[in-house]
């Protein structure tokens, strides 16, 4: 019912693809307030499984679909600004957001470092309404094209700053001790080894699709059901060689839209990807809205006030600082700073270190990075559309 509704009631308002993801978690947290007490089972801080599962392959879905999204790679000026928001934006935002955390939040630095972390990246599940569109859609706006291939990469990207939390809450904030390590293993070798293990996947199921054999090709099947194998294949195999994951999805399906870039096929892999994409977002949207006022019961008003520095300053700021130099206009610059949505990616990582380590400062990261998930879903998600008319000059 709750999904029905939040897909319909746009819709009477307003002719644009529904704004439905506030809304489901609006919807859940109406539900969760009227069925209270909620069992335990519940909460994804006493039973963050289930919570890191369902949104992991979220969104390893995601990624392989924003990396399937992409028509043309070339020219490589084309990545600058992605580049910039990788290289400078992510990371100027994470140390802020963890200054801020320390200072404001009262959270101890290695939770400061983890909030900084699970909230840096833009979330390539919910940031769909500002991403290109899929396979051979074409005109692949430079904010559009900037926005996708940030949310493809900046998941993985994130996960070096995530073990550091990891470290600094296990040793203490004594770089000789593991500082060699986080940067040689987790920095170099893991990233290295995920874009690796994605154009060697992308490649390998290119030949399997497209090539052999050659009079019977499983390309000129109608089944996309391929795509989530594939997935879960590069992946595992990412992981078990201590590669990032999210960074070999993302880079597969960069790869492998290479792989007969003008076959329709490509259109069913991407199709049938972001179909399970949407069912998984849809109930796990509506899981944190029920699980809500659980999550909220430990805000505190500094909270509210990190997640709005966050959304309105930190972020613009650090993409508006980031995108110095690029060949943006002046609202292109503005949008792409401002677009960075927070979502499904903040649920994983904060369930992954979870249950890694015992934090001293879980409940309140909880309610923190809860209360942003719920805040930019309903800035982005009802302002999106009229923000992307502004700089795709489409008619509003």
């Amino acid at each position: 019912m709750i999904i029905i509704a939040a897909r319909w009631l746009p819709r009477l308002v307003s002719r644009r693809e529904p704004a439905s993801a506030p809304l489901m978690i609006i919807f859940g947290a109406v539900a969760g307030l009227l069925i209270a007490p909620l069992p335990e089972f519940a909460d994804p801080r006493s039973n963050p499984l289930p919570w890191e599962v369902v949104s992991e392959l979220t969104v390893i879905i995601a990624l392989f679909g924003a990396g399937m999204r992409i028509d043309r790679l070339g020219p490589l000026s084309k990545w600058g600004p992605t580049a910039r928001l990788l290289g400078i934006a992510m990371p100027l935002t994470i140390i802020a957001v963890a200054v801020l955390g320390v200072w404001a939040g009262g959270l101890t630095i290695a939770g400061a470092i983890l909030l900084g972390a699970v909230l840096a990246p833009t979330d390539p599940v919910l940031a769909g309404d500002v991403q290109v569109g899929p396979p051979h859609e074409g005109a692949e706006h430079p904010v559009r094209f900037t926005l996708t291939t940030e949310a493809a990469l900046n998941d993985g990207l994130a996960f070096p700053f995530v073990y550091l939390g990891l470290l600094v809450a296990a040793q203490g904030l004594n770089p000789g001790l593991w500082g060699a390590e986080w940067l040689g293993i987790d920095v170099v070798y893991r990233i290295a080894m995920g874009a690796l293990m994605g154009w060697g996947g992308g490649k390998v199921l290119g030949i399997l699709l497209f090539s052999i054999p050659r009079d019977a090709v499983v390309a000129n099947t109608s089944s996309g059901v391929i795509s989530l194998a594939g997935i879960l294949l590069c992946y595992g195999s990412t992981e078990i060689v201590q590669g990032y994951g999210f960074i070999a999805v993302a880079v597969m399906g960069l790869t492998l839209r290479r792989q007969e870039a003008d076959h329709e096929f490509h259109r069913r892999l991407h199709d049938f990807s972001e179909s399970l994409e949407h069912t998984l977002t849809a109930v796990l949207l509506v899981a944190l809205g029920v699980a809500l006022p659980l999550i909220l019961w430990d805000l505190q008003w500094s909270h509210v006030a990190i997640a709005l520095v966050l959304i309105f300053v930190i972020r613009p700021l650090a993409g508006w600082i980031g995108l110095i130099g690029a060949d943006f206009s002046r609202n292109d610059r503005l949008v792409t700073a401002i677009y960075g949505v927070r979502g499904i990616g903040s649920i994983y990582y904060l369930c992954y270190a979870g249950r890694h380590m015992e934090f001293v400062n879980e409940d309140q990261l909880w309610s923190l990075v809860g209360l942003a998930i719920l805040m930019s879903t309903i800035l982005h998600g009802f302002s999106v559309g009229w923000a992307m008319d502004r700089v795709t000059d489409k008619p509003s």
